[in-house]
């Protein structure tokens, strides 16, 4: 947990946590920096933002979650199998956006992210863990790069998790 101090020096506890969007696709791509693309096939396209606060235990426990999530349809079309059940492929993208606080007025603050020598480590080690456990290649965006990305959502099955909100 981070403290953050007000105007007035009361302390203000802040939630911090590793987020992602998941989404359930029939294809992926990413085009990055407009020059390279990379395509995945059916399974998740994850969009990964991460914060100051955020630790390994964080990355472990998300990567867990999100491999073993229920959420693609079994023989009698009821979801009830995982990206590691079938095998499907897994798209991982860096989008510090997902950080953005939106409380105060119209522009998005975004000062929760993590700075690059913090949220690149932390990158690689999702990446890595999830590769380690998926029998599939792991698709990556490129950190930091200007991307542009494509899927067809299937289902439309779309979920958010934080890492900080386990129970």
């Amino acid at each position: 947990m981070t403290v953050i101090y007000s105007f007035y020096l009361e302390i203000i506890p802040i939630e911090c946590d590793m987020r992602v969007v998941i989404q359930r696709v029939k294809n992926a791509q990413v085009l990055i920096d407009h020059k390279e693309k990379r395509s995945s096939g059916s399974g998740l396209l994850v969009l990964l933002g991460i914060e100051h606060a955020d630790e390994e235990s964080d990355v472990y426990w998300l990567v867990n979650k999100i491999l073993n999530l229920r959420i693609f349809e079994d023989s009698n079309g009821v979801m009830n199998c995982s990206l590691l059940e079938v095998k499907g492929d897994l798209m991982v993208v860096s989008q510090f956006t997902l950080m953005a606080a939106t409380k105060k007025g119209n522009r998005p603050s975004y000062i929760r992210a993590a700075k690059h020598d913090h949220a690149i480590p932390l990158y690689e080690l999702f990446v890595q863990t999830a590769q380690e456990l998926l029998p599939t290649k792991v698709i990556t965006g490129s950190f930091g790069a200007d991307m542009q990305v494509e899927l067809t959502n299937d289902g439309p099955v779309t979920i958010w998790i934080d890492s900080k909100n386990r129970e």
